[in-house]
């Protein structure tokens, strides 16, 4: 019978339970059906620190080769890195990892040659279809001549790379507490930041895939606890927290208060205008902060939203040119790295802004947070399209209000905005509000929610 992936194949990569929803033989067919699909003869893969990495990369590597393809495995990596090799190798990749989830799930990110996305509208499709056959009729063919397998280090290059593309050598000496989750930011930051004019404080540096510490989900408050609470026992300039697969990277300032992604996005994005002559599109997705296309217009650029979603984020960069885009979830992509998205980038340019400068960073930032957000809220709901068109008739008639479905539904007047958007994968409506001021983004989260939760 065959396997049935709709559970494990989502819109942007694949992630499931390990052995219970996938395993080593499907993870051979899937390295089988990404060469097929992608027509290529060569490929580069990684994987993160989960006990079940290793077994399921080597099975996809073996899947590939097997078709006469040649693979170049660089082993324990981070997601950023894998799209470096990608990039820099001009080959197409797949990286083992299901980021931040708890230990037992794994998944592969795919991308074709320079890290451009595997998603849905751009094979992934395929693949699953692919990969479904083949488990009821038997793997493909063998080429008669069978691909090899070897193994290249490119950590040093990856570094090299991005401390290329941010000058930090000249900045004040910083003290900053880097908190890995026992993730893949344990093996990339020491190598990132040797040299640099840093007092490194590491936190839960040894990759285990178990998450003994804390899960590697700096999304969540709870997660960030312990980092906020040793940047001041430590007093350091800054805290740094990275999710599993060290693909998104969250900042807390010197009293260990969480940074907003959306003031990162702005303050990377007024950067890169900078070094850019003050020109460029800047991508932001619909739920980041009003700051943001503030942002880059006073700063010279063109502002550009867009869909929630890495895949929707590369394909507008691609097509508008964009120097930089950022997500409100941290994730921060740039053309300078084939249009993926890094983490370690990121807050490169933090430290760097940082360190140029006299002040804390808490002032640093003030300038680039200056309205009152929600965070994002989920609510279980048994009817998605039934309560989204409640909240839409609740508001379709009022007066200065306009609405848009680029993403779910987002509402706007002169004063707030929300966006209320369907979970793919869950039964959940997100909800993400913000306003001029705490009073009014708090009558409008709570009035939203109430229709939500009715």
């Amino acid at each position: 019978m065959a396997a049935d992936l709709s559970t494990i194949v989502k819109a942007y990569d694949v992630r499931g339970v390990v052995p219970d929803q996938w395993d080593e033989t499907l993870a051979e067919l899937f390295g089988a059906a990404f060469v097929q699909v992608t027509g290529a003869n060569a490929i580069v893969t990684g994987h993160d620190m989960r006990p079940s990495s290793p077994g399921l990369s080597r099975a996809f590597a073996r899947g590939a080769a097997a078709l006469g393809v040649n693979v170049t495995e660089i082993g324990l990596c981070s997601t950023d890195q894998l799209y470096y090799a990608s990039g820099a190798l001009n080959l197409p990749g797949a990286m083992f990892t299901a980021s931040h989830n708890p230990a037992q799930y794994n998944g592969i990110k795919m991308c074709r040659a320079g890290a451009a996305p595997v998603g849905q509208d751009t094979g992934l499709v395929e693949i699953r279809e692919l990969v479904e056959a083949w488990s009821e009729s038997g793997a493909p063919a063998s080429a008669a001549t069978p691909g090899t397998i070897t193994q290249r280090d490119t950590l040093e290059d990856y570094a090299a790379h991005l401390r290329g593309l941010v000058d930090l050598t000249s900045i004040r000496p910083l003290k900053v507490v880097v908190d890995a989750g026992n993730g893949m930011g344990g093996h990339t930051v020491p190598t990132v930041f040797a040299g640099l004019p840093l007092d490194l404080v590491p936190m839960y540096f040894e990759l285990d895939g178990t998450f003994p510490n804390h899960e590697a989900n700096p999304l969540d408050p709870a997660n960030i606890v312990d980092l906020q609470k040793r940047v001041r026992e430590e007093d350091a300039d800054l805290g740094i927290a990275f999710d599993g697969d060290a693909d998104r990277c969250f900042v807390v300032d010197g009293q260990g208060n969480p940074v907003s992604p959306s003031a990162i996005t702005a303050l990377v994005a007024s950067r890169e205008l900078a070094r850019h002559g003050g020109k460029g599109t800047v991508i932001h997705n619909l739920i980041t902060s009003w700051s943001v296309p503030e942002v880059v217009r006073e700063n010279g650029g063109t502002p550009v939203r867009t869909r929630v979603g890495h895949s929707f984020i590369k394909a507008e960069m691609a097509r508008a040119g964009a120097i930089f885009g950022g997500e409100h979830s941290a994730h921060y992509y740039f053309a300078d790295f084939w249009n993926a998205d890094t983490g370690m980038l990121a807050a490169l340019h933090v430290l760097a802004a940082l360190g140029g400068q006299d002040g804390p960073l808490s002032g640093l930032v003030a300038q680039y947070d200056r309205y009152a957000g929600s965070g994002e809220i989920n609510s279980t709901v048994a009817d998605q399209t039934g309560r989204l068109a409640a909240v839409r008739s609740a508001y379709v008639d009022r007066e200065g209000v306009t609405l848009d479905d680029l993403d779910g539904l987002t509402v706007s007047s002169a004063d707030w905005w929300f966006n209320v958007r369907p979970s793919n994968t869950e039964p959940l409506l997100r909800l993400n509000a913000e306003a001029r001021d705490e009073t009014t983004m708090a009558k409008v989260r709570d009035e939203v929610l109430g229709i939500i939760r009715a």
